[in-house]
């Protein structure tokens, strides 16, 4: 079980939805210190200072995790500062819902750039550093669509499949250094990131907060994996005896898009209609 009272943690897309709900519950399970990662500088402030009400040190370092030359030196000089890091919470992602043949190729590099170089990065840093010092907590945000695939969400299921497999395999390599690495796992959740997308048959949304309070549970009982909600167990409950059943059960649930408009089309429709 982690304890929580006096420990530092650093959080990734912190500005925002599922980062910035697990960011205040983490302060009120009694962190003396939150590292806020994100890019936007603006929006980690006001999420800052709705955490230092609360009485925690509060560390904002506006980063583009994309960035690896940035990103090493903001955690080396943060850890320098600071202290050491024994939570690091993996949170920050970007997806884009669209047919697989109608995907412009920079929506998929910028999947795989941040969803997964960018979770690769900084853990890496802050891993060896926790390995020096015998102890930490790695929790790399996954989801349901890292257990089985969603169609018109492609790439990003792909970055979900990695980032579990990378979990799976890091929580055995680095148990000899006292560092515990878990996946959390919500379904669809309502966030900014997902509030433009044709949503799933029969999915019902769940809260950031609800996703923040399933960690807190799931940290406290060392689980390796955590499922949110009742229909994430269904789900996963489903595809184990029956796969075929959870495809056709996904075929029927994912909304139609490929009566949609080419995003590239869409661009230009939008700047033939501004000449």
């Amino acid at each position: 079980m982690m304890k929580f009272q006096g420990k530092t943690a650093l959080i990734t897309g912190a500005s925002r939805g599922i980062g910035r709900a697990i960011a205040i519950e983490l302060a009120k399970q009694g962190f003396k210190r939150l590292l806020l990662v994100a890019r936007n500088r603006q929006q980690l402030a006001k999420v800052a200072a709705e955490i230092e009400v609360l009485g925690v040190e509060v560390v904002p370092l506006a980063i583009d995790l994309t960035d690896s030359a940035a990103v090493n030196i903001s955690i080396a000089q943060a850890w320098r500062d600071r202290g050491p890091i024994h939570l690091l919470v993996n949170c920050a992602g970007v997806a884009h819902q669209a047919s697989f043949l109608r995907s412009p190729m920079p929506l998929i590099q910028e999947e795989l750039a941040l969803n997964l170089m960018g979770t690769y990065t900084i853990t890496s840093l802050i891993a060896r550093r926790m390995a020096a010092q015998k102890e930490g907590t790695i929790v790399n945000v996954s989801s349901l669509m890292g257990k089985f695939a969603a169609p018109t969400m492609a790439t990003y299921s792909a970055t979900k499949f990695a980032i579990l497999g990378f979990t799976q395999a890091l929580r055995s390599e680095l148990a000899p250094y006292n560092i515990k690495v878990t996946a959390l796992l919500p379904s669809l959740t309502d966030t900014d990131m997902v509030r433009d997308f044709h949503q799933f048959r029969w999915v019902v949304p769940m809260t950031a907060k609800t996703v923040a309070q399933a960690l807190i549970v799931g940290l406290q009982k060392d689980s390796p994996e955590i499922l949110v909600g009742w229909q994430s167990h269904l789900a996963v409950w489903c595809h184990r005896i029956a796969p075929w059943l959870m495809e056709l059960v996904l075929k029927m649930a994912t909304p139609q898009l490929q009566t949609q408009p080419n995003p590239r089309q869409k661009l230009r429709e939008a700047l033939a209609g501004s000449r």
